[in-house]
C-alpha cells in the first residue's frame, strides 16, 4: 500500500539521496502541508547504490534492487528498526541520513541535500572550532498510531536559531528552509522514529561557522546541518522526580551575554558544575543569577517552574535565560486552563517555600523536582512524587505532542 507524504511547495528539483551503510534504511520523500504525494512502502537488501526521489514522490534505485517487498502498515510499525525500544535512554545512536545545507560567499545558503550521517570535514580555522560561533537547537518528533510523525512547534525553533544568527554574525536558513530540513531528515529517517509510548526522534539542527578564519572575527562560510536520534526520557530514572543541586560558585551566563540564544558554548561552560552535581547524587544543577547571587534563573538544559497556592510562576526573561519553547507552551496552556501564571523575578527562598517545582524543555519535556539542595539544606517537595499541578501540565503537554487529543492550540505538524 502507499502512504499519503505532503510535498513541500518550495522543493523545485528532485533529490539523490546516497544509499545508506548496510543494514540502514532509505530516503523519504519531501513533505508540504498543501498537497499529498504517495510514497510506496519498500523493503531491499542491503546492496549499496544510490537512491532518488522524484518530483511524483516514488523512491526508485539507480541500480538495481535486489528485493521489493510492500509489507502491511496497520500498526504504523511494519517499516521500524529492529532496535529495544525498551532500553532506550537519552543517548547518541547513529541512524541513515542527515541533512546538510552550506551558505554561498554572497551570505545565502544554497539547497541542501541528505547525505549518509557520519562526519562532517572542517577546517582547522574554522569559525566554530575557534571562536565557538555556532548555534544548536532541539526538537522531537513523536510516532502517532497510526503511523504518522508530528512535530511540535517546529517554527518557533526556526525563528529562534534566527535570532541567535543575528546575535553571532551569522546568515540563518529561512524558516521555510529550516522546515524543509527537518521534515526531510525524519522522512529519511523514519524507521527511526520509536513506536508510539516508546520514545520519540530527537532532532538536532546546527548552524556552524565552518570557513576558515584567523582574527576574531565573522566566518566567511557556514554551515546548516540537521541529524535525528531516537530518544527516551533524559533522565536516567525516567519520570521520576529529579534532584537539583544549587549552583554557588558558577554562573551560567551574565548580563549582556549570549544565556538568552542557544549557542553552544552556553552548554561546554556549565560541564564542570554539572559532573559535579551528578559525583554528588544529583540529577542537574540550578543556577542562580550572577549579580544578586540568589535570584533563580535556569537549570543546565531546562527552564524552572514553580507553584505556591495554585499560582504558578517562572523567572521573567531577563536576558540571562534561555526563552524555552516547551516553557512558552506551559504558560500559554496553564493560562488557557484558567490558571494564574506570573513571569517575575523568584528568590531561592521562594523557591524552596514552594508546594511543587518541576522543569520544562525539549529534552526534559516537564519534569518534577523531588528535591532542591542549598547551601547543604535539603528541601523535599510532594514526597518525592509528581506534584498535581506538574503531572496535569505534563499530561495535557504530551498528550499533544504525541496526537493523542484534539490539537486546539495549533502547535503540531503533521510530517507525512
Amino acid at each position: 500500500m502507499e502512504l499519503q507524504l505532503p510535498r513541500v511547495a518550495s522543493r523545485a528539483c528532485d533529490l539523490a539521496l546516497p544509499a545508506p551503510a548496510p543494514g540502514h534504511g532509505r530516503g523519504g520523500a519531501a513533505p508540504d502541508r498543501h498537497r499529498p504525494l504517495s510514497l510506496p512502502i519498500q523493503k531491499r537488501s542491503a546492496a549499496v547504490g544510490a537512491v532518488a526521489i522524484s518530483r511524483r514522490g516514488h523512491v526508485t534505485r539507480r541500480s538495481q534492487w535486489s528485493t521489493l517487498v510492500t509489507p502491511s502498515y496497520n500498526t504504523g510499525t511494519a517499516d521500524l528498526v529492529d532496535f529495544n525500544w525498551e532500553l532506550l535512554g537519552f543517548q547518541w545512536v547513529p541512524t541513515d541520513f542527515m541533512y546538510v545545507m552550506r551558505c554561498s560567499s554572497e551570505g545565502v545558503f544554497t539547497k541542501g541535500e541528505l547525505v549518509p550521517y557520519g562526519p562532517i570535514e572542517l577546517n582547522p580555522s574554522a569559525g566554530v572550532l575557534n571562536y565557538g560561533q555556532g548555534l544548536l537547537e532541539g526538537l522531537r518528533a513523536h510516532r502517532k498510531e497510526d503511523g504518522s510523525v508530528l512535530l511540535f512547534r517546529p517554527d518557533e525553533n526556526a525563528l529562534r536559531m534566527r535570532v541567535g544568527a543575528d546575535r553571532l554574525c551569522m546568515p540563518a536558513p529561512s524558516v521555510e528552509q529550516f522546515l524543509e530540513a527537518i521534515k526531510l531528515t525524519i522522512l529519511a529517517n523514519k524507521r527511526w522514529v520509536p513506536p508510539t509510548g516508546k520514545g520519540s526522534l530527537y532532532i538536532r539542527p546546527l548552524l556552524i561557522g565552518s570557513g576558515a578564519i584567523l582574527g576574531v572575527a565573522p566566518a566567511p562560510d557556514y554551515t546548516f546541518a540537521v541529524f535525528v536520534c531516537p530518544v527516551g526520557h533524559y533522565f536516567k530514572d525516567g519520570l521520576s522526580p529529579i534532584s537539583l543541586l544549587t549552583e554557588e560558585e558558577y554562573h551560567r551566563a551574565a548580563p549582556g551575554g549570549t544565556g538568552d540564544i542557544k549557542t553552544i558554548g552556553n552548554y561546554g561552560s556549565v560541564v564542570n558544575a554539572h559532573k559535579r552535581a551528578k559525583d554528588r547524587g544529583n540529577s542537574d544543577v540550578l543556577y542562580l543569577d550572577p549579580v544578586h547571587k540568589k535570584f533563580v534563573e535556569e537549570v543546565s538544559s531546562c527552564n524552572i517552574f514553580m507553584v505556591k497556592d495554585n499560582i504558578i510562576s517562572t523567572p521573567v526573561l531577563t536576558g540571562t535565560i534561555l526563552p524555552g519553547i516547551t516553557r512558552r507552551s506551559i504558560i500559554e496552556y496553564a493560562r488557557s486552563l484558567g490558571f494564574q501564571v506570573e513571569e517575575r523575578l523568584i528568590t531561592i527562598d521562594e523557591l524552596l517555600d514552594a508546594d511543587e517545582v518541576f522543569c520544562t524543555g525539549t529534552s526534559v519535556v516537564l519534569s518534577s523536582v523531588g528535591c532542591i539542595v542549598y547551601q547543604g539544606r535539603r528541601v523535599e517537595y510532594g514526597n518525592q512524587k509528581f506534584g498535581t499541578v506538574s503531572q496535569q501540565l505534563y499530561s495535557a503537554l504530551t498528550d499533544i505532542q504525541k496526537g493523542l487529543v484534539e490539537d486546539n492550540m495549533g502547535w503540531t505538524v503533521q510530517v507525512d
